[in-house]
């Protein structure tokens, strides 16, 4: 089976077959998922959706691009949610530099350790977003020595991936991994031991190839199994093994 570790499907995209689309997961192979949250509204359908699905599980967290509006009494409420059954991760939290409307970086950074904090209070791993962030995103992660995670959508360098590892944290990759232009993603996904791997989809977004341009969804976590498994020179089955026990030991499932 597959353990698709990120995807979102609070999404808009699935409003109209969200149901049948996730009942169908198993009988594709799907065995897990984990949604993760993006600000308090979402991370609380996610929470509410875990519960309707034996395979779902839930992360809460505030996204970089949603902290525009922060307050520290969200974490409050942050805090609550993350104590619901099947809740595994604080996330998606991290930094995001990539669109200049974004909220201002101090004040993702602010929001980044406070959450990290909270999965420090809470004995929970984090699931973190980076984009062109790399060296602050590291830097605060360094700050909290006790918390490990997985960075979703890794798009480090080798040094950067291999830094992590040493701190005991994981990587993750999705559908940019089959991308032609894809050249980080290989390279690190060659450098990393197998047991530091996670697969996902990040669904909707970031269809693989060969569905580049549909809307995702988690059946097609198995094209980055396969990826990674072309690069590795193995066969899609061990990839499959391996990142299903290593969800499953990641977030406590």
């Amino acid at each position: 089976m597959l353990f698709d570790t990120h995807a979102h499907y609070d999404d808009e995209r699935f409003d109209e077959d969200r149901e049948a689309l996730l009942n169908a997961m198993p009988e594709k192979g799907v065995g897990l998922i984990v949604n993760p949250g993006c600000d308090l509204a979402s991370s609380r359908t996610a929470v509410d959706m875990a519960q309707k699905y034996d395979f779902l599980y839930a992360a809460v967290g505030i996204h970089p691009e949603n902290c525009g509006d922060f307050a520290p009494a969200m974490m409050d409420g942050l805090r609550a949610l993350a104590k619901a059954p099947k809740v595994v991760a604080i996330g998606e939290i991290g930094l995001d530099y990539y669109w200049a409307e974004n909220p201002p970086r101090e004040l993702q950074q602010e929001v980044l350790r406070r959450q990290l904090a909270l999965a420090q209070e809470l004995h929970l791993p984090v699931i973190i977003h980076d984009r062109d962030a790399h060296a602050d995103t590291l830097s605060i992660v360094r700050e909290f020595p006790q918390v490990t995670g997985v960075f979703h959508c890794f798009a480090g360098s080798v040094e950067m991936a291999q830094a992590l590892i040493k701190m005991g944290w994981m990587l993750s990759f999705n559908g940019a991994a089959t991308f032609k232009n894809a050249k980080k993603a290989p390279e690190v996904i060659a450098a990393v031991p197998l047991e530091k791997l996670m697969i996902e989809t990040d669904a909707p977004y970031l269809t693989p190839v060969p569905h580049r341009g549909e809307r995702n969804d988690s059946s097609y976590v198995r094209f980055v199994a396969e990826k990674i498994a072309e690069i590795k020179g193995i066969s899609a089955e061990e990839v499959e093994k391996a990142t299903w026990e290593n969800g499953k030991a990641f977030f406590g499932i």
